[in-house]
């Protein structure tokens, strides 16, 4: 943790799980046995299970529960926000309190292919398989298959 290519801070971090340079975790918890990828971000209040694979360039914003089991591929971003902006009306610039965090759930087992966006306030079902390039707008199934953007389902994965 003394890496100076690694910004790690008030972190709980689970054992066995490997952590590759130029990350940015602060606030989190991440579980046993995982592996997060070069330039990854995951911000506080995250919650990430145990033998969860994170590849490398994704973007973890605060609100996001990951469960046991997940992959995530390369450039994965999370957003957390139904109504972004950077000024209040009155001008001023958006800060903690200004704006409403939407909670997103990543259930075990579910797959998340590389450069996935997923919009706030999403549930992700179970063994789900969400395709590359996808844009998340709505909950996913347990065990269903997503495509496309907005993404869609192609087929149900057997379990």
């Amino acid at each position: 943790m003394n890496n100076p290519t690694q910004q790690i801070r008030d972190s709980s971090i689970g054992p066995s799980t490997k952590i590759f340079p130029f990350v940015n975790l602060y606030g989190c918890t991440i579980g046993e046995n995982c592996i997060v990828g070069s330039f990854v971000e995951i911000q506080r209040n995250v919650v990430i299970g145990d033998n969860v694979k994170i590849s490398s360039h994704t973007f973890i914003c605060e609100g996001v529960t990951i469960d046991d089991d997940v992959f995530l591929g390369h450039h994965v971003v999370f957003t957390n926000d139904k109504y972004p902006k950077a000024t209040n009306t009155d001008g001023s610039t958006i800060k903690d309190g200004d704006w409403k965090m939407t909670p997103t759930r990543v259930k075990k087992g579910a797959s998340i292919g590389s450069n996935a966006t997923i919009l706030p306030g999403i549930t992700i079902g179970a063994n789900a398989l969400i395709g590359a390039g996808a844009v998340v707008t709505k909950d996913i199934s347990d065990n269903q298959t997503v495509v496309g953007n907005p993404a869609e389902p192609i087929k149900r994965r057997k379990q």
